[in-house]
């Protein structure tokens, strides 16, 4: 398995040469021999046994060091100019008020936006009680503003209508509007909603055997679907209405050579579908 998954990579790291060159932000799936082989056993398999099947693909994989993290986000979390891409402070198309670099403004101590930046679990770690494997993987891992992070804490992602709080990219706090949950939530901000849908699938897939135990009001409580209606539905919305970026195919590449494993919501957005959603009940079949 191990020469198997080192083979993988040379011809995937190869691919991705070609992959970083397409402008395009279409999220078109990369349908080669290669992707056929990595996700065949998916083939032919719907719903509840498809996510099984994917399980089998993309989990146990090679976890860093919760240390090792800083130097990981180098390659998974790294603008074009070389700056820190950090979902709560970027404003895509609008002004940037402030920015990280690398091997500076770690978090420590921060008492607003733009003092420093650190390691956000987007699966808030108290769902899982800070277990291993999830507490190091980098599918779930991005570097954040400290402020916004410590703000978010462990709230559900949602969508707010009148808000208690708003970051100076936008993302919000306040009562969710999404469903018959009402609690308070943390909404980020449209262009990034669909990376934090589809980091949620992968997480409630990869970590299959593990995520009936957590404990939170959007995911956990049973195998399947694994994430609560009111937030499955939203997560669906969310991953339709933004697709798949350059950003999230790129550092899916990246965590790939780090982990050996990928978010197969990344590499075929129609998975979601024959997973969870209007296609739940037709099985997938490799482009």
């Amino acid at each position: 398995m191990r020469l198997f998954r080192f083979l993988l990579y040379l011809s995937l790291f190869a691919l991705c040469l070609a992959c970083k060159q397409k402008p395009s932000d279409s999220g078109t799936n990369l349908s080669t021999n290669t992707y056929r082989e990595y996700y065949s056993t998916a083939t032919g398999k719907k719903g509840a046994e498809l996510k099984t099947a994917l399980f089998g693909i993309i989990g146990n994989p090679d976890i860093v060091s919760y240390a090792e993290i800083w130097s990981a986000f180098e390659k998974t979390d790294v603008k074009a100019d070389g700056s820190v891409w950090d979902m709560y402070s970027d404003n895509p198309g609008g002004e940037i008020i402030y920015s990280f670099s690398f091997h500076h403004k770690k978090c420590g101590t921060y008492r607003s936006e733009g003092d420093c930046y650190n390691r956000e679990h987007t699966i808030p770690q108290s769902w899982f009680k800070g277990a291993s494997p999830m507490y190091s993987d980098l599918f779930h891992i991005y570097p954040t503003d400290g402020y916004v992070n410590n703000r978010r804490g462990n709230l559900p992602l949602g969508e707010v209508g009148i808000f208690s709080w708003k970051s100076a990219n936008g993302s919000r706090i306040g009562q969710n509007t999404s469903g018959n949950f009402t609690q308070t939530v943390f909404e980020p901000i449209d262009e990034y909603k669909g990376d934090f849908a589809r980091t949620y699938f992968y997480m409630v897939t990869a970590y299959e055997s593990n995520v009936a135990s957590w404990e939170s009001p959007q995911v956990g409580g049973n195998t399947y679907p694994a994430i609560k209606n009111w937030a499955l539905e939203m997560f669906l919305r969310w991953h339709r209405e933004d697709p798949v970026s350059t950003k999230e195919r790129d550092r899916n590449q990246a965590v790939f050579g780090i982990q050996k494993n990928r978010n197969p919501f990344i590499d075929h957005p129609e998975l979601a579908e024959h997973v969870w959603g209007n296609k739940k009940n037709q099985p997938f079949n490799l482009k």
